[in-house]
């Protein structure tokens, strides 16, 4: 099984297609799962930076699910109900991947709970228990255009009956799949499983469309460079980026870690880099810099049609020589024929780390290889994925389905943040390395990034 796994890659049995819709789902990028039996589809958000998938479920407290509170479906999304699928089994308190059992009256017959805190400034929360599943997946083959084949993975999922915060306004009405490296993920399951190597990609088009794959090593020519562990332990996807560069500078001292999390919409520096950064940028660009209005961003400008060729490019230094160019560093409005506002989608945060959002990863094959422990990228428009051979990946096969391309309402600039920075964790009744160290630290699991991630960070980068 192990070595047929490195020859084959899965994906959702929708199509491996990632679907955007800017402000009116929260600025995440999403992807249709099928789960259950009979299987029921669900429009869950892909997010990296944490490892729980958890869907609407036998609600107490969830955000609507009528396709006319959001402007952009024309479907009605869906709530889980474990009764009512013949696949679905309660996870019990004594399970290995239960962490709060110590909270249930009987280890062995009780539904192991679960609570995930996210890290926005909205008091985000899905909480409920845990249950599993199964997930429906194609599969295609490396080595030849041969036809997809259908099949079911177990996997374990929140039965999320009560949201708060940003869940209730807008972000991810459908819930979550976590990607992370933890146990519970679905990428970690699928390879505990033997039926992939433990690496996932998503790629991430400049239109608003893209891809998410299981099982994908990349291209063997892609670039790469480490992960990085957290005492001894891989638990996010942590970069160490060497030098921050605006148009030919590569400015002194830019250096930085990094959380690459693709439930974070846009993108965090420590704030003594970001600085830096933000005034090489407003130096050498040549246009005049105004008021954001209210948006989330401090560095907005408003230039002709002539100058938006001359606005610095962007690029992140790694390892080796090793580089990543950003596409999609700024957020354009067109004003009219003439004039443009754009605003540089960069925001400091109050850590001695980063957090690389969906934003900069827009333009590339993003792989996340916990396999030889290393982030890997290569430019894509994300069509193919191999480095011999085109495998056409089905679209979702539901003509009802939602148009992935953001509409002009989806166009103004945010005046919030997103679900971002996500810095979020599996709940744990065990003394963490943070909660030794923080005794107010209770119960905070992981997440559109979790909590627990973010006190590791200060602790110990």
């Amino acid at each position: 099984m192990k070595l047929g796994s490195q020859n084959q890659l899965l994906f959702p049995s929708h199509g491996s297609r990632t679907l955007f819709f800017g402000n009116d789902l929260d600025w995440l990028h999403y992807t249709w799962i099928d789960i259950g039996t009979p299987n029921l589809s669900f429009l869950v958000a892909v997010d990296a930076g944490s490892d729980l998938l958890w869907l609407p479920c036998d609600c107490i407290q969830c955000a609507p699910l009528s396709s006319t509170f959001y402007s952009s479906l024309d479907r009605d999304l869906s709530e889980y109900r474990p009764s009512l699928s013949s696949s679905s089994t309660h996870l019990s308190c004594n399970h290995q991947l239960c962490d709060l059992g110590s909270h249930c009256k009987n280890l062995r017959d009780d539904p192991c709970p679960y609570v995930a805190n996210y890290g926005d400034s909205e008091n985000t929360s899905s909480s409920g228990f845990l249950i599993e599943d199964k997930l429906h997946l194609a599969s295609v083959s490396l080595n030849s255009n041969s036809t997809q084949k259908q099949m079911q993975a177990s996997v374990v999922l929140g039965c999320g009956r009560k949201q708060t915060g940003g869940y209730l306004d807008g972000a991810a009405p459908d819930g979550v799949m976590g990607l992370g490296p933890g146990d519970i993920s679905v990428p970690s399951l699928l390879a505990k499983a033997g039926l992939i190597p433990k690496s996932f990609s998503l790629c991430f088009d400049v239109n608003g469309s893209g891809t998410i794959l299981f099982g994908d090593l990349g291209h063997t020519s892609q670039k790469s460079t480490p992960l990085l562990p957290l005492q001894g332990r891989y638990d996010a996807y942590l970069i160490e980026v060497e030098s921050y560069c605006v148009g030919n500078s590569c400015l002194e001292q830019s250096g930085f870690k990094a959380l690459v999390d693709s439930g974070s919409s846009f993108t965090y520096l420590p704030t003594d880099v970001y600085n830096k950064i933000v005034l090489e940028f407003d130096k050498q660009v040549n246009a005049e810099r105004i008021s954001s209005q209210g948006g989330p961003w401090n560095y907005c400008y408003n230039v002709s049609s002539k100058q938006l060729n001359d606005i610095p490019a962007m690029r992140l230094q790694f390892l080796m020589n090793q580089s990543l160019l950003i596409h999609n560093s700024t957020y354009y409005v067109p004003q009219n024929q003439e004039f443009t506002v754009f605003c540089l989608t960069l925001q400091p945060i109050d850590y001695n780390y980063g957090i690389i959002g969906q934003n900069y990863m827009t333009g590339y094959r993003v792989v996340f290889n916990m396999e030889d422990l290393k982030l890997g990228w290569s430019s894509s428009n994300c069509q193919d994925i191999s480095d011999e051979t085109e495998v056409n990946i089905a679209p979702p096969r539901d003509d009802g389905s939602p148009n992935p391309l953001p509409t002009n309402e989806q166009q103004s600039i945010p005046n919030k943040h997103a679900v971002a920075p996500a810095v979020a964790g599996r709940t744990s009744s065990k003394p963490s390395v943070a909660s030794k160290h923080i005794p107010c630290l209770h119960l905070h699991i992981s997440s559109l990034t979790l909590l627990l991630h973010m006190y590791l960070f200060v602790l110990h980068i």
